[in-house]
């Protein structure tokens, strides 16, 4: 089916003129009872306020040539993204007509992801806008700008004039997490040399994180209460609780094109960009992931969708620090585009969601795995995925030291406690070892150089030989030379190949 990007827009006051003029039709009821083509009954919608009545009306105008609210089956099928700038198309930098300011800043963007699924649909409706909070989302919040419906509300409009068949929600990033003032804050103490914004935040980010959680319950709560009212059932629709991907990250200087950190626009002091990748986006994940379990949403953790894609690598898909020079003199908004996803960010989102409509999995991680540029889908969530490596015979486990995933990295042994830079993924389909500081970064064997003595890095992914390895009887061997195995000859001592002698310094679990 032919998609085409349909994106309605009207003001209140132009859409009662417009129902005045077609009469007592505006008001037309939604039918008492309807069947879509799955075969799901569903009930009549709950009447509109008069002023949104007038709205939905004249939108039902424009799709069909008159206004009557038709039962699902007879509508066009359409996808809708709500939200905030991380999914409104805020950094793409082409925006649609009246959200590009002075009055409207909501940077939506025609190359935003919701249009650019392979999700078949009619029509595709992004309402989302950039600093919305939860409260320009709920039902009965506010309006965050004069010409702005409040997000439920332009929701209950579109799921009575289409068909929706999936709704994607983004949002808490401006809540208490106040993820866009946090990195303002930080990028501007490095500018000043004013020292690292790390002990500012980090004792008070999980607090942040706890009390955005409920706000983005109710978010999602009140979204399913907007498809009831309009006469879906649950089954009828997907509802898609999208994370947030880290722009920024410090493995940057591997970059052999890196232009340095003000021309690339990753200001900002490498510590900082550790501990946004390390630990802010993954705190932020488990509470959004909590969110979309408690209210049984589809959970999307796109936590490590941009790792080996962040700003100032060979291939972003964010946009680094930028000043619009339009604005003078300069604003908050000369800065807002800043760490947003571009148009190849949006590309990444809509692939992913593609993928996970496709699917019946309730819960989903979406990454690069070898920098091909193509997001693969994986089941579960990615915290689920990574476990220590504990050595038997030294009882400690292989570590990434000090969290660094530098290319070429030595890896060793290191006191157990449960720290990121100890969680290590077996891809079993690619036969990689990934590191949970980075999906772009693999244990590797230098060089392809298969010989005892060699010692274990980290190198980016890449899905070549000398980063697969072969399980066996708690031992982990180059599948290139399975003669060999990972050994730990002492408790911190670098990760290195040996022949295979069948003794505890071999075996892991």
């Amino acid at each position: 089916m032919r998609r085409t990007r349909h994106r309605l827009r009207c003001t209140v006051a132009a859409a009662a003129a417009m129902a005045a003029a077609l009469g007592g039709m505006a008001a037309a009821a939604g039918p008492a009872g309807a069947t879509d083509r799955s075969g799901s009954s569903t009930t009549a919608s709950t009447p509109l306020s008069p002023e949104l009545e007038a709205i939905r009306a004249a939108e039902a105008t424009q799709l069909y040539g008159d206004p009557a609210e038709r039962p699902l089956a007879e509508r066009k099928t359409g996808l809708i993204s709500l939200g905030d700038s991380e999914i409104s198309g805020e950094g793409v930098g082409t925006y649609e007509a009246g959200t590009n300011g002075p009055d409207n800043w909501c940077h939506r963007s025609p190359d935003s992801a919701i249009h650019r699924t392979g999700i078949p649909a009619d029509v595709t409706y992004n309402v989302s806008c950039s600093g919305a909070y939860t409260g320009n989302i709920v039902i009965g919040g506010s309006k965050q700008y004069a010409d702005e419906l409040v997000q439920s509300d332009n929701l209950a409009i579109k799921a009575r004039n289409t068909r929706i068949k999936m709704i994607v929600l983004v949002a808490g990033a401006n809540d208490d997490l106040q993820f866009g003032p946090v990195m303002t804050d930080c990028v501007t103490r490095w500018v000043l040399s004013q020292g690292t914004c790390e002990p500012k935040y980090d004792g008070g980010w999980q607090a942040r994180v706890d009390g955005l959680v409920p706000k983005v319950e109710k978010t999602v709560r009140d979204l399913k209460t907007v498809m009831s009212g309009a006469g879906y059932a649950d089954s009828d629709y997907k509802l898609v609780v999208m994370g947030y991907p880290s722009p920024i990250g410090p493995d940057f200087y591997d970059n052999p094109d890196f232009p340095g950190k003000l021309p690339g626009g990753c200001a900002g002091y490498d510590s900082d960009a550790s501990w946004g990748r390390n630990t802010a986006v993954p705190a932020f994940e488990r509470g959004m992931r909590k969110a979309a379990s408690d209210t049984g949403a589809v959970y999307l953790d796109n936590s490590r969708l941009f790792h080996g894609h962040e700003v100032c690598s060979e291939s972003t898909w964010a946009r680094g620090l930028y000043i619009d020079l339009g604005h003078f003199p300069p604003d908050s908004n000369s800065l807002r585009q800043s760490y947003h996803p571009n148009e190849r960010g949006h590309g990444a989102f809509a692939s992913c969601l593609t993928q996970i409509y496709n699917s019946s999995l309730r819960e989903a991680g979406c990454a690069d795995p070898a920098s091909t540029g193509k997001p693969v889908l994986q089941a579960g969530a990615w915290d689920d995925l990574f476990k220590p490596l504990k050595n038997e015979a030294t009882g400690t486990c292989v570590d990434a030291p000090g969290s660094v995933t530098r290319n070429d990295t030595e890896v060793g042994g290191w006191d157990c406690h449960g720290g990121r830079n100890q969680g290590w993924w077996y891809d079993s389909g690619t036969r990689t070892l990934r590191t949970a500081l980075s999906h772009d970064r693999c244990l590797d064997v230098p060089g392809a150089d298969y010989k005892a003595g060699t010692t274990l890095i980290l190198y980016n992914c890449s899905g070549a030989a000398n980063q697969q390895f072969v399980k066996q009887s708690g031992t982990l061997r180059p599948a290139a030379s399975t003669g060999l195995c990972l050994t730990l000859a002492g408790a911190k001592e670098p990760l290195k190949l040996q022949s295979c002698d069948g003794g505890a310094q071999q075996r892991f679990a």
